[in-house]
């Protein structure tokens, strides 16, 4: 089973329209560091109640190495360090994570990386979705906002 860790943003944007299940077709099995499950059930609202209906394929970590965290934080919340180093740790054959800093870490830190529109593009590849517009426009309705040009470049790459 692939190891895919995955930030607070990508959970919370598929949990808002209520596509969790996108993840979980996917991906079987999912790891979040301590932090990040902190981030997204601090609220008790929607996105909480049902990231605690689906601990059995969330899994939670914790990080082995907390010294490393001194390194990260001038430039990333607590949730993207942990993922960051949980991912180097476990090892990761995947991160999903959409936050700029957070993607140019990753990136430095040679991390397979994709976001949660990427996750949506290799859905509709896999056939586990029939389109992305639909979904990013649902996400976009919710409060979840991406750049018109990464929009635009997503339609295309979806050929939508």
């Amino acid at each position: 089973m692939r190891k895919v860790v995955v930030n607070s943003t990508p959970l919370i944007a598929l949990c808002k329209i209520g596509r969790l299940d996108i993840l979980k077709a996917m991906y079987k099995e999912i790891l979040i560091p301590e932090a990040v499950y902190r981030e997204v059930t601090e609220k008790n609202d929607a996105v909480m109640t049902l990231i605690k209906k689906n601990l059995s394929w969330i899994k939670i970590e914790n990080i082995s190495n907390y010294a490393d965290k001194k390194m990260y934080k001038a430039r990333l919340h607590d949730g993207e360090v942990e993922v960051m180093i949980l991912a180097q740790e476990k090892k990761a054959d995947l991160v999903i994570i959409d936050d700029l800093s957070a993607r140019k870490t990753a990136e430095y830190l040679e991390l397979p990386l994709t976001g949660t529109l990427g996750v949506l593009i290799k859905a509709k590849t896999n056939n586990v979705i029939p389109a992305v517009m639909p979904i990013i426009r649902e996400m976009e309705s919710h409060g979840i906002y991406f750049s018109k040009a990464l929009v635009e470049r997503i339609r295309r790459l979806s050929n939508e």
